[in-house]
């Protein structure tokens, strides 16, 4: 009984990450490797989209996701509040810096989700910065895993994870360090640690 069951899982897999492109503008999910960890890739300006992430990783319902740009003239697309110094460090690449917005109620509260601000990185990754150009949206991009588990090392996991709930899942082999992004935010003009991570100032 198990084996038939597991043979109407149609699961598609692909080792060209710009094959998720025309996934991703239809709104639909797909794993794939950024530059830390494997995560589930969806249009962050498709908020039905977002929302399928937060169903099925089990997410609490109050935690945003970062949202992965190719720029920081993308900022500009999610009404955040001016911050030079942010936009500067945003700009090293690979690095998570916040952001507060200007109309917490706004069009945006499914991203922010009460919070009142936005996590954003550049990633440091050519392909994947490549990616992001060629896409020409900016993609949530959490962990691949489910919230009380750990994040999948490779495609397989994620696949035990997550099956067909996924539209595609892109296979770039086992990750060296599965460790997320550092996070940052700047107060005061102070750079405030929000969590240590993959890459430091």
């Amino acid at each position: 009984m198990e084996n038939s069951q597991q043979k109407n899982i149609h699961i598609k897999i692909s080792k060209n990450l710009f094959d998720a492109i025309p996934y991703i503008k239809e709104g639909k999910l797909v794993v794939a490797k950024t530059d830390t960890i494997y995560g589930i890739l969806a249009d962050a300006l498709n908020k039905e989209a977002v929302e399928k992430i937060y169903k099925i990783k089990g997410r609490p319902e109050d935690k945003p996701f970062i949202i992965l740009i190719p720029s920081s003239h993308d900022l500009k697309k999610f009404n955040v509040k001016p911050d030079p110094q942010g936009e500067k460090i945003l700009n090293i690449k690979g690095i998570t810096v916040i952001f507060d917005i200007e109309d917490p109620t706004g069009e945006f509260y499914y991203l922010h989700r009460g919070k009142n601000s936005l996590a954003f990185r550049i990633p440091d990754d050519p392909v994947f910065l490549s990616f992001l150009k060629e896409l020409g949206r900016p993609v949530v991009a959490p962990s691949a895993n489910p919230s009380d588990l750990q994040p999948a090392e490779d495609i397989e996991k994620a696949i035990e994870y997550f099956k067909d709930s996924i539209d595609l899942y892109i296979d770039s082999g086992k990750v060296e360090k599965n460790v997320p992004s550092t996070i940052v935010k700047v107060e005061n003009g102070k750079i405030k640690v929000i969590r240590e991570g993959s890459k430091r100032l």
